[in-house]
């Protein structure tokens, strides 16, 4: 039977699923992923655990709930351990047999756990909480709070306890920078490590957990050393450093209550410490204080009781995304991207054959966004393609592979997917730009069509026709009747460190001629309406919409998102202050001109170009006064402007955000672009 396949619409998002959080079980026979689905009717997403079998076969819901995530395996892979908020929002820990069977909450803390670590042994797990000074101190007492006599005396003092809570910020008080991030603020409660008994049993309440860190300090996720005697975690190094980019060493913190070993000094930023499994050495990613934005992340290892860090992956220009230790102790597998993709990658210790001479294990027109391995080598991987925006894949240790699932198989069958075409262009400068172009599903060349721009943010993210959260947004904008181009210029990351740095201290200037180079090779194939050309983007892909409008009438209109418009203000509201410190080198006292003259508000009287501009009522990272300055400044002007803002919503909007909204983010961008580019009816 012949599918009649129809052109992808803004209404395909609710349909579009994906996975995240991939566990590959210790025997590499199984693997446990999150499911996130979007619920149209309660406008939000649920997540569920699935198992697959690493041989095919069928793929299971595991857990029932509709708010599970972080999968994780016990050491024998009988169990596993997730979070869940189906009795408290928070999130607690649960415990559940891989055979099935009820699953068991292990943890109460009364602010949430998250990031469940077994110990080697499988009878404890490590986690994370928050907890304030206050409450440490009552913790550090051994006087608990008593247990609810019963269940409206539990219903009380839940109530109670958000009631406090409530007062407890009325008024806030902040002392510290950043103060708020996402979609919420920051109080003084941090993430310290607990540790938690499995029992072997059911048991009518969870066992009491046990803090092992100490201090007004962020701690990240734990992993414990293979003889189970301490865990290694980082810490942020000074409570006062004001910093979004925190500034965290290694820590290795004993179980039995021991002071924490600090492994690491000033100099760089230490992230995700893994030990080797024979326990010998730690692997961790770091990255340079002084080149926090321009170097990206790199491995280093050290010895487990501390020492000099060796970089390993100073020689490859990469940026490394995550890494696991491979089995037999010789070597690291990581992720990293590159020219639009990304692979995983294994490279050697020194002393191994493969030092400094590694090998793609997961190569392909194709960005991997997670992966896991097991004991025997066995990687499982969720990537999504050009045709594909994503499912679960594994790859055997004789390097053969196999898709395990078919997560949007019904809709991908029932869609025209337009082809994804690589075009690679040349700068004014000679420079080689690599871009993506897709063009209507009825395309034809005698025919001119108009061209639809979309810029990445970051602003050193980096594109390929495989990202998936935009995947969806092209191929729609494609069946719009749009030829649909995007670019990683000068500034992206996936090129190296020259090409990442080459817009430090230059904003706007440095990449609005890769932009516009793309834009002439994309003429001169042709198909193109000059007369009809729009331009798109999100946060830093906002800021060169604004800013390439403001130096050029060549688009016919443009939708602006969440983009920073005057880095002078950009800099004192956003949680991010330090970004603009550290990609112009510099404070706004001292670069008040530089500034000024690099942020597109200066040049907004300039704009003729009709513009619609989007922005989240709760953006921290890119707060909403700057959407407000442009459009006043606009608006006083009498151009051709339109305000939209989405209550409720941060900086994720486009990506996680509500759905309604995603889908009206979507609709409104494609009206407006048809408002000014689709020709008319006569």
């Amino acid at each position: 039977m012949t599918i009649n396949r129809t052109p992808f619409t803004v209404g395909d998002l609710y349909d579009l699923a994906w996975l995240e959080d991939v566990r590959i079980s210790p025997d590499g026979k199984s693997v446990a992923f999150v499911k996130v689905t979007a619920d149209r009717v309660a406008n939000s997403y649920g997540r569920s655990i699935y198992l697959a079998s690493t041989s095919g076969g069928s793929v299971r819901r595991f857990s029932s709930g509709r708010t599970d995530h972080q999968p994780r395996w016990s050491p024998d892979g009988s169990r596993l351990a997730f979070v869940s908020a189906r009795d408290d929002e928070g999130g607690q820990i649960y415990v559940i047999s891989v055979g099935g069977g009820e699953a068991q909450q292990i943890t109460s803390l009364p602010n949430g756990a998250s990031d469940p670590t077994w110990s080697p042994d499988g009878r404890m797990i490590a986690c994370l909480s928050l907890a304030n000074a206050d409450e440490r101190r009552r913790e550090d007492s051994g006087d608990p709070s008593p247990a609810p006599a019963d269940a409206w005396d539990a219903k009380r003092s839940k109530d109670q306890r958000a009631h406090d809570e409530e007062l407890r910020q009325d008024p806030r008080v902040v002392t510290k920078l950043p103060y708020r991030s996402g979609t919420s603020f920051f109080d003084d409660r941090r993430r310290h490590l607990y540790l938690v008994d499995v029992p072997e049993g059911d048991v009518d309440q969870p066992a009491t957990a046990r803090r092992m860190t100490h201090g007004d300090l962020h701690h990240s996720p734990p992993a414990w050393m293979c003889d189970g005697a301490s865990l290694v975690t980082t810490a942020t190094r000074d409570p006062e450093a004001d910093s979004l980019f925190a500034y965290y060493d290694v820590l290795r913190v004993p179980v039995d209550g021991g002071t924490p070993q600090t492994l690491t000094k000033a100099g760089h930023s230490c992230f995700d410490p893994q030990p080797s499994p024979d326990g010998t050495q730690i692997a961790f990613l770091r990255i340079r204080e002084d080149r926090l934005l321009a170097e990206g992340n790199r491995i280093a290892i050290i010895p487990a009781d501390g020492g000099e860090p060796h970089d390993l992956t100073a020689h490859a220009d990469l940026d490394i995304e995550q890494f696991y230790w491979q089995p037999d102790n010789h070597g690291i597998l990581f992720l990293a991207g590159w020219h639009g993709d990304a692979h995983v990658y294994a490279i050697g210790l020194p002393g191994t054959p493969t030092y400094r001479n590694g090998a793609t294990l997961v190569p392909g027109t194709r960005i991997v966004s997670d992966f896991s391995v097991a004991q025997d080598g066995t990687i499982a991987f969720i990537a999504s393609t050009p045709n594909n925006p994503c499912d679960l894949f594994v790859r055997a240790p004789d390097g053969s592979e196999r898709q395990i699932t078919s997560i949007n198989q019904d809709l991908l069958a029932a869609r025209l997917v337009t082809p994804t075409e690589e075009i690679i262009y040349n700068a004014p400068d000679g420079a080689e730009v690599q871009g993506w172009v897709l063009y209507p599903p009825d395309f034809d060349p005698a025919k001119q069509y108009p061209l639809a721009v979309h810029i990445h943010g970051g602003p050193h993210a980096m594109w390929g026709p495989s990202y998936r959260s935009m995947w969806h947004e092209w191929q729609t904008t494609a069946s719009s009747g749009y030829i649909c181009f995007f670019c990683n210029p000068r500034g992206s990351n996936g090129y190296g460190e020259q090409w990442r740095d080459a817009i430090h201290g230059n904003w706007g200037e440095a990449d609005q001629d890769d932009i516009h180079a793309g834009v002439d090779a994309l003429i001169a194939r042709g198909g193109v309406d000059q007369q009809r050309i729009a331009v798109t983007g999100g946060s830093y892909g906002g800021y060169m919409t604004t800013w390439l409008i403001s130096h050029s009438d060549r688009f016919r209109c443009a939708v602006s998102a969440r983009g920073v418009y005057n880095l002078l203000t950009e800099h004192s509201t956003s949680d991010a202050h330090e970004l603009i410190e550290i990609e112009f080198s510099g404070y706004p006292w001292d670069l008040y001109e530089e500034l000024w003259d690099h942020s597109p508000l200066a040049h907004a009287h300039k704009i003729n170009t009709p513009l619609l501009i989007l922005h989240s009522e709760r953006d921290y990272r890119v707060p909403i006064s700057e959407a407000e300055q442009l459009f006043a400044i606009l608006r006083r002007q009498k151009k051709i402007v339109e305000f939209v803002r989405y209550p409720r919503e941060g900086h994720e909007l486009t990506r996680a955000g509500e759905p309604d909204h995603r889908a009206d983010h979507m609709r409104r961008t494609l009206a407006w672009f048809d408002r000014f580019c689709q020709e008319s009816e006569p």
